[in-house]
């Protein structure tokens, strides 16, 4: 035991950093990031106010209409709440669970859980809800995730594997010694960069950015946000407009094309379907060529910028890297095909600090090496029911059950579902057209949810169980590709009567009479213990002389080091090195420009090579005389996503008590809007309040409110967030027909003052 031990410093881990804490067993006293992560990032001290902040919820509710007059009454959403003891909820709760299931079967339960929840292995709330609902006998489901979902589903089309663009992306070492120029489209934002499923026990990107830069790398990014890059990588800002980053590059490709700098022969050797691509960039089949000046009039990137840029691509190691932010939008898609088209016309995909990547600015782990060995997680058993959905259409299934859809070349048919049980996330945070999202919920006859704190998605179940927080249980950690585990060592006692998902499974299998098959006999430590045996077969397996400690050595020290990856590892390499030998799991077994399996879907609103395709909510359409400014809801700076936002780092980046919409000095003052001021934000399908910030930092004509604000409807208006959650702006349409994935990155809006609007009745409601 160390020192820091000895004074009651205890390790834990977050999804955006590892930290230490002191602690009085009710609370925390202290906290600390670990001390050899050369940049942590300021979010661990939400960590400490927001534990017993009175969103807290304390003990186990049940909604007064649902218990009073049985499933299926209305008032969801608005309704109060009655509190239970544990002895009552589970009798209650599991007698409600075998009469959906012997009345209608396991697929009319969704086993909803899309969300970060806990860093940890074990109290993962997806494995423990998919686990336990296996158990009653299945459920139906979700597949991708509102992150990169369309492009989960585009990329295996194109390059054979989403698994290898991410988890094999070219390694920052990679890019700081062969890179040449970096492009960014949609940015390198640290604050998304220092943030990794299981954390990061070391934030580096400043310090490769420094060493890129010293070598003579430069970047340059494609945002309508100045600052989305950090000052060390020194960038060249090229404000294009949102959503055009397809048509930017369709005009960098024209240039590639037309002026001979195209590689040929990697084009004929490794990629089918370029001819069809070049004859698009030409414009044989529509009769508009994709000149630079065309580009230049859809994205307002001058001409001669593009071709500069395009013949500056081809001189050098270029790596072509777009964020996730890019595909969720209406034909968000084509962004990410676009890039790797581009990539492969100049020849540099497999090249160490070349090629394309996908997420440099969206995650901590893209770019660091893809560890050998993997760290076991819960087995979540087997699931014999088939219906399920893409993660972004949970309205559209509970709104239109029985209706069928397109998915990726197949017709699906929406489960009727009777009961949503929900652990582990906030699809009030996640999902678009809240209104509409609002309207969804209402429809099942029982909807239960884990939370931790009063968030929108609790207040609109009927059953409500307090789930404990991460700190406040035992469990282990990996960073997604770190070569390291941490403990997690619980550091309180629970808030109120709060339990471990874990530990109220067990208590309704238990009553449900499965709880030989969910527990297999073991309680929290038991499981710990469990995987970690696991863990050490797989290390010695792989290195019989790699160093592991019993379970007991490693709990007190904190951490283990496994095995690292390839420091110099290139985004498929092995398959330029030998396309015969290791080719990519397309049906061509090369990169595809052109795809035939998505030419027989015959999509409208999808074509089989990348293309720019105007959507449908424009600056050119109709709505822009009405809602004539563009905005970005992008991920915020003070929380993940919705976690925590009661927490004092996450409120103090609050404006007037509301979350901060950013806008362009020339755009405020042409609405005589003031610093600081209340402002109501607008769309076609919402409003909500928000503080304002004028900054240059926007380019002109764009708005940017981050997500993560916590949904607060006043009474009786389901389409206004008080809040600042631009999710009641933002339409619940999907990316497309193949891919079906979240388009909620981008909406038309009008900003006015809220200098007139009566707010009293809100404050009246928030001292309620």
């Amino acid at each position: 035991m160390t020192t820091d031990q000895v004074a009651g410093w205890r390790p834990h881990m977050s999804h955006w950093g590892g930290f230490e804490a002191q602690s009085d067993g009710v609370r925390l006293t202290a906290v600390r990031p670990l001390h050899d992560d050369p940049d942590p990032v300021p979010l661990i001290e939400n960590i400490i106010s927001a534990q017993h902040d009175p969103a807290r919820i304390d003990r186990p509710y049940v909604r007064r209409r649902w218990l009073e007059e049985g499933p299926g009454a209305p008032g969801r959403g608005e309704d109060d709440y009655v509190p239970l003891a544990w002895s009552e909820m589970i009798p209650l709760l599991g007698d409600e669970l075998r009469r959906v299931y012997d009345s209608y079967g396991p697929a009319s339960v969704f086993g909803g859980s899309y969300g970060w929840a806990s860093a940890g292995r074990f109290h993962h709330a997806q494995s423990q809800v998919h686990r336990f609902l296996n158990c009653l006998g299945g459920y139906s489901y979700s597949v991708n995730n509102y992150s990169y979902g369309a492009s989960q589903v585009l990329l295996p089309h194109v390059v054979g594997s989403v698994d290898e663009v991410m988890g094999g992306a070219t390694t920052w070492e990679s890019i700081a010694a062969h890179t040449d120029l970096m492009i960014a489209f949609g940015g390198l934002p640290k604050k998304n960069m220092s943030v990794s499923p299981g954390g990061l026990r070391h934030h580096t990107l400043r310090e490769h950015l420094v060493a890129a830069r010293a070598r003579g790398t430069d970047f340059i990014h494609v945002s309508p946000l100045r600052d989305d890059v950090p000052e060390e990588a020194e960038s060249t800002w090229l404000p294009a407009r949102p959503g055009t980053d397809a048509a930017l590059m369709a005009g960098l490709a024209y240039v590639v094309a037309t002026e001979g700098l195209a590689d040929l022969q990697f084009l004929d050797t490794y990629c089918v379907g370029y001819s069809q691509f070049e004859d698009y960039l030409r414009g044989v089949g529509d009769g508009q060529p994709k000149t630079p000046q065309w580009a230049s009039d859809i994205s307002g990137v001058p001409a001669t910028t593009i071709i500069e840029l395009a013949r500056r691509m081809a001189r050098g190691r270029t790596l072509i890297t777009v964020s996730w932010s890019l595909q969720r939008s209406r034909h968000g898609e084509q962004a990410v095909w676009m890039a790797i088209t581009l990539a492969a016309m100049l020849g540099q995909i497999g090249l160490p600090g070349g090629g394309f990547g996908h997420g440099y600015g969206s995650m901590g782990y893209i770019g660091t090496p893809k560890p050998p060995v993997a760290v076991p997680s819960v087995p979540q058993g087997f699931n014999p029911v088939t219906s399920y959905i893409p993660v972004a259409r949970i309205s559209d299934m509970l709104l239109n059950p029985k209706d069928t859809f397109e998915y990726d070349g197949q017709i699906l048919t929406y489960p009727h579902i009777r009961l949503v049980y929900w652990c582990g996330g906030n699809p009030f945070h996640h999902h678009q057209d809240l209104s509409r999202l609002r309207e969804a919920f209402s429809t099942p006859e029982t909807v239960v949810v884990h939370d931790s704190f009063w968030t929108a998605t609790a207040k609109h179940a009927d059953v409500v169980l307090p789930a404990s927080l991460t700190i406040e249980r035992n469990d282990f950690a990996q960073g997604k590709n770190e070569a390291a585990i941490s403990a997690m060592h619980q550091l309180t006692a629970p808030v109120g009567e709060a339990l471990s998902d874990y530990e109220i499974f067990t208590r309704l299998a238990t009553m449900l009479g499965v709880a030989d098959v969910f527990t297999e006999g073991r309680d929290e430590m038991g499981w710990l213990r469990h995987l970690y045996g696991e863990l050490a077969d797989r290390v010695r397996a792989y290195d019989p002389d790699w160093p592991v400690p019993d379970f007991d050595s490693f709990w007190a020290d904190g951490v283990l080091q496994l095995p690292e990856g390839d420091r110099d590892q290139v985004l498929f390499a092995g398959f330029r090195a030998d396309p015969e030998a290791k080719p990519l799991r397309t049906p061509s077994g090369k990169i595809e420009i052109y795809s035939a399996a998505i030419a027989d879907m015959a999509y409208p609103d999808f074509f089989p090579h990348a293309s720019w395709i105007e959507p449908e909510e424009w600056l050119g359409a109709g709505l822009a005389e009405e809602f004539p400014l563009h905005l970005i809801a992008n991920q915020p700076k003070t929380r993940l996503h919705s976690q925590l936002a009661v927490g004092g780092h996450s409120r103090a980046g609050q404006v007037a008590g509301r979350a901060p919409v950013r806008m362009h000095p020339d755009d405020a003052r042409a609405r005589d809007l003031v610093d600081g001021e209340v402002v109501l934000v607008s769309s076609p399908r919402g409003r909500a309040l928000a503080g304002l910030v004028i900054s240059d930092a926007v380019a002109p004509g764009v708005v940017q409110l981050s997500t993560g604000a916590w949904f607060d409807p006043p009474p009786g208006d389901p389409t206004m967030c008080r809040a600042g959650n631009p999710n009641v702006l933002t339409a619940d349409r999907p990316t497309s027909r193949l891919t079906q994935g979240c388009a909620g990155q981008h909406s038309l809006v009008e900003v006015t003052s809220a200098r007139d609007l009566d707010l009293s009745h809100q404050e009246e409601d928030e001292r309620q």
